[in-house]
């Protein structure tokens, strides 16, 4: 069995929820092709049982022939053990496909997320992106849990049909008519279930926003005194799903009556027609038994058919679903006209738009009395946003460059950095690439050192999600611990001391300054203790460079840096 998550879930066929449906299977196509096997043995081996049965009567018992009945008891027992070991095998294989399509969904959602950014919960809430990961990702995997069994009960349905052809053509008529009828005539009841279903898929991803809203904003709302008025939201949205939840039982309880109604009625049917013959003598008692033990048995294939278009319809649902992430385009993509030469190592960085090179081997700090402005040359540094970035290298514009490349040359740490779920090794390290020595040499140039003798198992420590065991700094300094891991050719830090004390921030600026010599570093900062440290100093006003040099130069000869400093500091 192949490990999850995939090395590679390949890319999805987005066009339609129905072309998206066959590209997971294409995906799975070995495991579909083994379970569909198992699924026809199995149930195949179920059909021919009342053959066996009917042929042990006629020349078994009414012949009074042992030896025949011998033969075919042990047909039976050969059935049942076929029928046995096929049924294990084929359960193995469509729990597999289930495994296998529900999380190459969750899989894709996830590299989606990751991939665009703030552009996913900017089209759609993050409660309904949680949605489709836990709830439309399983659904879809149903179908090809149900495929196998499908597939059986169509061969074991031609099976039954040239069996009851051959022993008498009205009542085979009956049954190879009488089944896809039964099917039809539950089509009217899937349509309007289809829609409640995608309904009640609405409301119940409208209500996991809600409450995914409430509890991040759970400190403010107490502050504020907004609670009640949230609770009495969730209330009412708790409500609409009820009512269609309701709504939706109704159908598929009218549904599931149906499946248990219609085959019943149509076994009475085969069974009276049967007899009828029976008494004529146009069959045997062996056929008969026959007849009554198909009409019994095709329940099953009729039931699987039924479940089989439950689960396509909520699955088509779910892929209409999924296809809406997946199609969600990020804010920056790959270049479409690529450069032809990368830049080599060790060249300046310059964005025409505020006039700022950033010198190459340098710790360069930018200091804006407006911090937007400052963050927003940190974005077009990094290549982050809709719009294309001017910004070069050396001549060579980075919206030129494959991303891939960007990102490896250029890190970019934004001012609130996220944490995540695992242990602290693997939230510093995501790509186990570093020994402890160099995370902890990182940690203690991040000033961190008291985070790891605060944790129990050390690196190997679990950390909550989004780090909420830890202070507002202690999260700053992990996040740019992990900054410093990446090892950047260019290392962009956007107020990377602003929830450290005094003391923690004059020891992170020399610490940095070291670890980080003879590298590009640029820092976005209005604290002296940082500034002091720096290279290099360019003060942006509204947005453009108006004045370059170090810090002490410019607290010399530039009153609106010595103003916007001294009134940072003071903040």
């Amino acid at each position: 069995m192949q490990r999850l998550p995939y090395p590679d879930p390949g890319v999805p066929d987005l066009r339609t929820p129905l072309r998206f449906l066959r590209w997971v299977a294409r995906g799975q196509w070995r495991t579909l092709s083994w379970g569909v096997l198992f699924g026809v043995i199995w149930m195949v081996s179920q059909a021919l049982f009342p053959a066996a049965v009917g042929q042990a009567i006629d020349v078994g018992i009414i012949a009074k022939d042992r030896q025949a009945l011998m033969v075919w008891g042990g047909v039976l027992v050969g059935l049942g053990a076929v029928g046995a070991l096929a049924g294990a095998m084929r359960h193995r294989f469509a729990v597999e496909n289930w495994l296998r399509a529900s999380f190459r969904c969750m899989q894709l959602i996830g590299y989606k997320a990751a991939d665009t950014g703030e552009a996913l919960p900017r089209r759609m809430p993050t409660g309904e992106v949680v949605a489709t990961v836990a709830s439309d990702s399983m659904r879809l995997g149903g179908l090809y849990d149900v495929s196998a069994r499908f597939a059986g009960a169509i061969v074991s349905y031609v099976v039954v049909a040239v069996i009851l052809l051959s022993k008498s053509r009205p009542l085979g008529l009956v049954v190879l008519i009488g089944v896809p009828v039964l099917v039809s005539a539950l089509s009217f009841i899937l349509r309007p279930l289809q829609r409640r279903q995608a309904e009640q898929r609405e409301q119940s991803g409208k209500l996991i926003t809600l409450g995914a809203d409430t509890v991040a904003g759970l400190r403010v709302l107490r502050g504020i005194g907004g609670e009640q008025q949230f609770l009495r939201r969730y209330q009412e949205q708790s409500q609409r799903v009820r009512v269609v939840g309701v709504r939706v039982a109704g159908i598929q309880a009218s549904l599931d009556a149906a499946q248990v109604l219609l085959p019943g009625v149509f076994v009475v049917l085969v069974t009276w027609l049967g007899a009828r013959f029976a008494l004529d003598g146009t069959i045997t008692p062996g056929d008969l038994v026959q007849f009554y033990g198909y009409a019994a048995f095709l329940v099953m294939p009729l039931r699987t058919a039924t479940e089989f278009a439950d689960r396509a319809t909520r699955a088509h649902i779910a892929a209409r679903k999924i296809i809406r992430v997946l199609s969600t385009e990020p804010d920056t993509k790959d270049a479409t006209r690529k450069a032809t030469v990368e830049p080599p190592h060790g060249v300046p960085l310059t964005d025409p738009a505020s006039n700022v090179t950033i010198a190459p081997g340098q710790l360069t700090a930018i200091v804006s009395a407006r911090p937007e402005e400052s963050r927003a040359l940190a974005d077009r540094l990094g290549r982050f946003g809709k719009t294309r970035t001017d910004v070069h290298l050396d001549g060579v514009a980075i919206a030129d460059l494959p991303l891939a490349t960007v990102r490896r040359r250029i890190v970019v740490s934004e001012i609130d950095p996220r944490l995540f779920t695992g242990s602290l090794r693997e939230e510093l390290d995501p790509h186990g690439i570093h020994d402890d020595e160099a995370i902890l040499s990182a940690l203690m140039v991040a000033s961190g050192e008291d985070v790891m003798e605060a944790l129990p198992s050390g690196l190997d420590s679990d950390v909550e999600e989004r780090g909420r065991s830890f202070s507002g700094g202690q999260r700053q300094r992990l996040a740019l611990t992990r900054a410093l891991l990446t090892n950047a050719e260019m290392l962009v830090l956007v107020e990377p001391t602003s929830a450290v004390d005094t003391h923690t921030e004059a020891r992170i600026a020399v610490r940095l300054a070291s670890a980080r010599a003879g590298r590009t570093t640029v820092v976005m900062t209005s604290s002296p203790l940082m500034l002091d440290q720096a290279d290099a100093v360019i003060l942006l006003t509204n947005g453009m460079a108006a004045a370059r040099g170090t810090h002490k130069e410019l607290m010399a000869t530039s009153p609106a840096y010595k103003d916007t400093v001294v009134r940072g500091g003071a903040t």
